[in-house]
């Protein structure tokens, strides 16, 4: 049996509750991992309200890191007493140990923890594969990155700098723009003072940015559209502020050929070799220290509720995570 938080209705974080659960072992391609940590994301509290429906009862979290006790046939990267992490679907990350398919669990470096690998695998795989994996980006490039202070953008900063590439950040305060300009942006633009185009533009000798990766949505799309450069790349990955509204292809041709991708995780995360190789690489970045986790708050699993009313209240700094 292990501890494990599910809900039986959609609804607020009183609604999460912690059950014993039968674990039982691996069948073909999954494994049985004993958690050390897991991590809080906001997908979490979009499962739990209802935005994103499950089937209900269903367990919650989509990332963990822990020590693999059991694999099932046909699993050969992995084996019993092995470390791992793994950000992955079904949900279910919230509890002590489960059963879970193999394939998107990665082996975890020893110079890696378990609580700093909890905190950072959807956050650094998102971050992975907006660099290496939609559109070729080479040292030099210039890429505008929204919401740079938050958790995505400032590893963003940091990948950015290990790479060579010029990140420029917006932010809604001056304290968050020196937040991501420490973190290894280029330049930073608080988007309440300033107009984040013509910014852009001077920042850039008018020629406008390579790329935009933008994952607030409907308030920054369009106007974000107008800081690329011709033929430059707009990497939508998220809807913060709201879904974006329908654009003609034509508005594309006449601001310069430009091209657009919406992209999500676990659409890159689904063939195994790629995620395998994406986690890799994170896990490089972080053991060479050019990539850093932030862990702003720790909970026990007992005190989820108290976690969700944190995250969902804005009370919380960097990465949450709950350890057991």
């Amino acid at each position: 049996m292990a501890k494990t938080v599910i809900i039986e209705e959609t609804g607020g974080p009183e609604n999460l509750k912690l059950v014993e659960c039968d674990v039982g072992d691996p069948g073909p391609g999954e494994i049985r991992i004993s958690h050390k940590a897991c991590g809080l994301n906001y997908i979490d509290v979009y499962q739990r309200s209802g935005l994103y429906p499950l089937q209900l009862p269903h367990a919650l979290g989509m990332e963990a890191a822990g020590i693999v006790e059991a694999v099932g046939e046909g699993v050969t990267h992995l084996k019993e007493g092995d470390r791992a992490a793994y950000a992955a679907q079904p949900p279910g990350a919230y509890c002590e140990a489960r059963v879970m398919p193999a394939a998107q669990v990665c082996p975890l470096p020893d110079a890696v923890s378990f609580e700093d690998a909890a905190s950072i695998m959807l956050q650094g795989l998102t971050v992975e594969y907006l660099f290496h994996r939609v559109w070729p980006l080479e040292k030099g490039a210039e890429v505008l990155f929204h919401a740079a202070a938050g958790g995505v953008g400032l590893l963003a900063c940091q990948w950015a700098k290990s790479e060579g590439i010029r990140l420029i950040g917006t932010a809604g305060t001056d304290a968050k723009c020196k937040l991501a300009l420490d973190m290894g942006a280029a330049e930073c633009i608080n988007y309440r003072d300033t107009d984040f185009v013509p910014a852009v533009k001077e920042l850039t000798g008018d020629k406008g940015v390579d790329v935009v990766m933008d994952g607030v949505g409907k308030d920054t799309f369009d106007k974000s559209l107008d800081c690329l450069k011709p033929l430059g790349m707009m990497m939508s990955f998220g809807n913060a502020s709201g879904p974006v509204e329908p654009v003609s292809l034509l508005t594309l041709a006449a601001k310069g050929s430009l091209k657009v991708s919406r992209t999500t995780l676990f659409t890159f995360l689904a063939d195994h070799a790629r995620c395998q190789d994406m986690a890799r690489h994170l896990f490089d970045k972080m053991a060479s220290g050019a990539v850093k986790a932030n862990i702003g708050q720790t909970f026990p699993l007992e005190e989820i509720t108290e976690a969700h009313r944190q995250l969902e209240g804005r009370k919380t700094t960097g990465s949450t995570i709950l350890t057991l």
